[in-house]
């Protein structure tokens, strides 16, 4: 890509915070107190807000950074990319997950990892969220250690105009600088998502022992609270899982994501362009110009053969997918526990609502037994001539005869509902 200047607007508070970012990286913005850092994050966002520029972090190959403010044209026209990648780059897109390839950038946004890759430097956007911060520090660290080697050898073979087989095949022991950018991003993001999971898992467990010991309202809406944030949580490692696939799927996308192999081929391709035209120029006319043209079209074919290598990128992709998919079934195993837990209380709701069921059977018998005894009471309590009113002692006998038959008739018909097992034993 090309090597001019970024075409930046900085203001002087930019410029103070660039040199501050040369020594540790700095801490977030405190709220309390004014101070200079305070005055000049204000003075970016109101610069921001009033010019539509963002703040953009610039990462070189050898991890070097610098804080700028750059407009949506400057980014555009720096990282070569169209305007609807830096719409899913904006605050719509902040919980989708997409690895997008271009012709001399790669577009990552993966969670809260906004960044557009080239393959001799980064653009981070928002670096100075509190999420986004452990990604630029990682990128300071280990940039220096991974690409100084690399830098040094496409420095060699970068201005030679022949194809250098030696010279690729050599780079190849190491991740191109994307992938490396690529690779510290889906380490941190998947490093967030798993200790939000090992989160969850402590808040779960408790509370799902605590729900299976007693069922109240607080307990259950703490498992609904707990479900909403595993839902979600599931939701966020599946796009990231589900994006990584899509690319493992498809090596077309992947060969495209070779940021660092297209440049190469690109300088080369200039060079025997070049070398091609000077070689025309003689007396010789256009058949030599066509046959040197012919020739350099098939030397930069040749060079173009290793394109569908994307062995590097395969593997790398694959250990960070079956990263996710362990977190994802951890995330599963957690729901399944919740509906074990939700099965276990349910079990134990239709539990004592078999007993309550049973104790309101047992108490419809005992009703109707004394309803028995009722009505034999009631018929002889009209005023009806009968001979049993002129007997003596008779009143303890008839009650306790009634009230005898009213407590066999409970048994019986209790005895029938145990026998038919309408009552538990």
């Amino acid at each position: 890509m090309g090597k001019g200047p970024l075409s930046l607007k900085r203001s002087s508070s930019s410029r103070r915070r660039v040199k501050k970012l040369i020594g540790p990286f700095p801490s977030p913005p405190q709220p309390m107190g004014p101070s200079p850092l305070n005055n000049s994050l204000g003075a970016v966002k109101a610069k921001k807000k009033a010019g539509g520029a963002r703040l953009w972090m610039r990462f070189d190959r050898c991890g070097g950074s610098e804080l700028v403010e750059c407009d949506k044209n400057a980014i555009i026209r720096r990282a070569a990319i169209p305007p609807r990648d830096l719409r899913i780059l904006g605050p719509v897109f902040s919980h989708s997950s997409s690895i997008l390839a271009r012709e001399k950038a790669m577009v990552v946004n993966l969670e809260f990892i906004k960044a557009i890759v080239t393959a001799e430097e980064v653009l981070l956007l928002d670096p100075l969220r509190q999420e986004v911060l452990p990604f630029a520090d990682q990128l300071r660290q280990q940039l220096p250690y991974k690409t100084q080697s690399r830098v040094d050898e496409l420095d060699s073979t970068a201005p030679q105009w022949l194809p250098l087989p030696e010279a690729v095949e050599g780079l190849q022991c190491d991740l191109p600088f994307e992938f490396q950018v690529l690779e510290i991003a889906l380490e941190v993001v998947c490093t967030f998502l798993d200790s939000s999971v090992a989160d969850l898992e402590m808040e779960a467990y408790p509370v799902l022992d605590e729900l299976a010991r007693n069922v109240s309202t607080n307990n259950l809406e703490l498992v609904r609270s707990l479900k909403s944030n595993l839902t979600r949580l599931l939701a966020r490692v599946q796009k990231v899982r589900d994006e990584i696939e899509h690319l493992l799927d498809d090596n077309e996308d992947m060969a495209h994501l070779y940021l660092t192999r297209k440049w190469i081929q690109n300088q080369q391709s200039e060079a025997l362009l070049v070398r091609s035209g000077s070689n025309s120029i003689s007396p010789i006319a256009p058949n030599l110009r066509r046959l040197s043209s012919n020739r350099s079209a098939s030397l930069v074919t040749s060079n173009n053969m290793g394109e569908d290598d994307v062995e590097d990128l395969e593997m790398l992709l694959e250990a960070y997918f079956m990263q996710l998919d362990g977190t994802r079934n951890k995330i599963l195993s957690v729901r399944e526990y919740i509906d074990d837990t939700e099965d276990y209380v349910n079990i134990q709701l239709d539990n004592q609502r078999n007993e309550l069921i049973q104790l309101q059977l047992t108490l419809t018998i005992a009703s109707f037994a004394i309803a028995v005894e009722t009505l034999i009471a009631g018929i002889f309590g009209m005023n009806i001539p009968c001979v049993l009113y002129k007997k003596d002692g008779i009143f303890e006998f008839f009650v306790g005869s009634i009230t005898a038959f009213s407590v066999l008739l409970f048994f019986l018909v209790f005895g029938y509902a145990r026998w038919k097992k309408l009552l538990g034993s």
